[in-house]
């Protein structure tokens, strides 16, 4: 069986040891780049390597570039086989954040043709809450060789976007609402959004114990924001293309394939001063 979204404590305990599974701890903090690695290390999944969004899921900030532009494919790749990821193998990803970190990896492996992984649902905390083990070794890789089998059509630019609405596209801004209308903006030197977008904040993806809903639930929630706009016609985005990726995960679990990622986001957007922002605006509360 191949794991392609999520995967439970319960289905993941099964497999720990398994050779032909990778597990990646994927916790991170936006305010200390160091406090997931320190985590990992007081107590991590058996067999989890730690992977960091800044050093090994993005590429080196440029002035025109968002706060987390994407890896380049090849480096990522190399890093892949590195860990022991072949085509073959079933990778799961976990964070301590209801997957707003781990689904970047999720969606990475997938903009890169791999199709075996999935997020741990619930994260960590759900692992630990349901009594199942942790430890502190940092496990030995057995290095392969990984194949990335680029998705382009996965991503958007921020020149698509700029004419989003002569293309077609529903933009899906993720952000917390009060980030979305400009109320308050803890990141980025600017706020607002992009005029035209939708908030979907990540979070309504979950429920009060940080899993994702239903399928049909999330199928919902997505088809009231989409409305006659074909799911291959949606790009999601939110800050700096993070937490936009929990919400291209679950419109996959929904059953909408072919949504697109805008990488740079609203980080990106607002590196060009001429480019219009707008304030206030219906959000999701």
């Amino acid at each position: 069986m191949i794991y392609s979204t999520i995967i439970s404590p319960a289905e993941l305990v099964e497999a720990l040891g398994h050779p032909n599974w990778v597990i990646f701890d994927c916790r991170f903090n936006l305010m200390d780049s160091s406090a997931g690695w320190y985590a990992y290390q007081k107590g991590h999944i058996p067999g989890a390597y730690y992977v960091h969004l800044e050093e090994d899921l993005s590429s080196p900030v440029t002035p025109g570039s968002g706060r987390h532009p994407l890896p380049k494919p090849e480096q990522l790749a190399d890093k892949l086989g590195g860990w022991g990821v072949d085509s073959t193998t079933q990778v799961v990803v976990y964070d301590d954040a209801s997957g707003a970190f781990a689904a970047r990896l999720w969606w990475l492996l997938r903009w890169l043709g791999h199709k075996a992984v999935a997020v741990l649902d619930g994260g960590e905390q759900r692992w630990r809450e349901e009594g199942y083990p942790l430890n502190r070794a940092t496990p030995e890789p057995a290095p392969a060789c990984f194949e990335a089998r680029l998705q382009p059509s996965m991503t958007t630019t921020v020149e698509d976007v700029e004419h989003a609405s002569l293309l077609g596209y529903l933009l899906l801004d993720g952000r917390a609402p009060e980030r979305f209308r400009g109320d308050f903006e803890p990141v980025d030197r600017v706020a607002g959004h992009i005029p035209g977008a939708k908030n979907h904040p990540f979070q309504q993806n979950l429920n009060k114990q940080g899993r994702f809903l239903p399928s049909q639930e999330l199928a919902g929630a997505f088809r009231k924001q989409m409305g006659e706009v074909p799911s291959a016609q949606v790009v999601c985005m939110c800050g700096s293309g993070v937490t936009a990726c929990h919400n291209l995960l679950a419109m996959e679990i929904a059953g909408f394939q072919g949504a697109r990622l805008y990488p740079g986001s609203w980080s990106q957007w607002i590196t060009d001063g001429t480019r219009p922002v707008a304030m206030g605006g219906e959000t999701h509360d």
